[in-house]
């Protein structure tokens, strides 16, 4: 039997999990993915990890691989170990004690944080941001989170909240965002944001064949990938507003932290230059004079869910 154990690293999203084990290198031994079914309760999600461990032990010949566990979740405080009020989660994640659960199925060091910071914390450590002491990485999902680091240490705040910057607000009469605010951030450049500009343009435009011909409430993003490659001027336009309205966004938040580069990973990111041309633009329109075209704008290198898993590997080790 071989005696080796892993980090056991966890990225919970509203629609699917994807964990995996993680050696000290950062090489992922073994990865899956499941649906999160949010709604259930969070016990029977565990349940089913855990009974892909047990099947991962066999495997590997060893009946005790796992060392300690990272999870990143939304509204996950690396503080407490709760989940407090997380988006597009079901109502018993809310106020939720993640790490007592999860120590019932396995009894080792377990420490949990915002998913958007283990994504980061995956692009420091292993991905595009390694060499960077001061970044910002934003995912782009059905929201948009963002982790930051600052002079080589991952942001929290004194609650274990900062970094919202998806509920940035860069238009105070803008569209209204789930948080009870207006003109979030989010609310113009995520899926949902994109799903909300689409609908707009399908009532400025009732005559228009391709966005009638589509489904506003779930855009494709390869569907809009390709009819921009096109030519398609409606979708042309589409991505300019929300790379424009994306850089309205960098630039503030540029303009408190400096960072020496945004990195973009999940989701909308995948539409790379067709948005993210027109952000660059817009955010370098509205730096101040002595940062304009001196902050990066990258796209993650790491493979879909890997950011996530790998920087929430990396938790407990940082904790100690």
């Amino acid at each position: 039997m071989i005696d080796k154990k892993y980090s056991l690293g966890i990225d919970i999203g509203g629609t699917n999990t994807v964990f995996g084990l993680i050696d000290g290198g950062g090489h992922i031994i073994k990865k899956d993915s499941i649906l999160t079914n949010s709604n259930n309760p969070p016990r029977s999600l565990f349940e089913k990890i855990f009974n892909t461990i047990k099947k991962w032990e066999i495997e590997l010949d060893n009946s005790d691989i796992v060392r300690d566990i990272g999870v990143g979740v939304p509204n996950g405080n690396y503080f407490t170990g709760m989940v407090v009020s997380p988006p597009n989660m079901g109502k018993d994640w809310d106020e939720l004690n993640l790490c007592s659960l999860i120590k019932t199925f396995n009894n080792v060091p377990v420490s949990i944080t915002n998913d958007a910071n283990a994504a980061a914390l995956g692009e420091k450590y292993y991905g595009v941001a390694k060499s960077m002491n001061d970044v910002v990485i934003i995912t782009l999902g059905s929201g948009l989170g963002s982790g930051i680091i600052v002079n080589n240490n991952m942001v929290y705040g004194h609650d274990g909240f900062a970094g919202e910057l998806g509920h940035l607000s860069i238009d105070p009469e803008g569209r209204e965002c789930g948080c009870g605010r207006r003109g979030c951030l989010e609310m113009y450049v995520s899926a949902k944001g994109l799903d909300y500009t689409t609908r707009e343009y399908r009532r400025e435009y009732p005559d228009n064949k391709f966005l009638q011909s589509i489904d506003a409430q779930n855009v494709d993003g390869k569907l809009f990938d390709d009819a921009f490659d096109d030519g398609n001027k409606i979708v042309i336009d589409i991505y300019k507003y929300t790379g424009h309205m994306l850089g309205i966004g960098l630039a503030q938040i540029a303009t408190i932290l400096s960072p020496e580069a945004f990195v973009f990973y999940g989701g909308l990111s995948n539409a790379k230059h067709r948005i993210l041309d027109s952000a660059k633009d817009s955010m370098n329109d509205s730096l101040l004079s002595f940062q304009k075209n001196k902050i990066k704008i990258l796209l993650s290198e790491l493979s879909d869910g890997e950011a996530g898993i790998l920087g929430a590997a990396c938790l407990n080790i940082l904790r100690n």
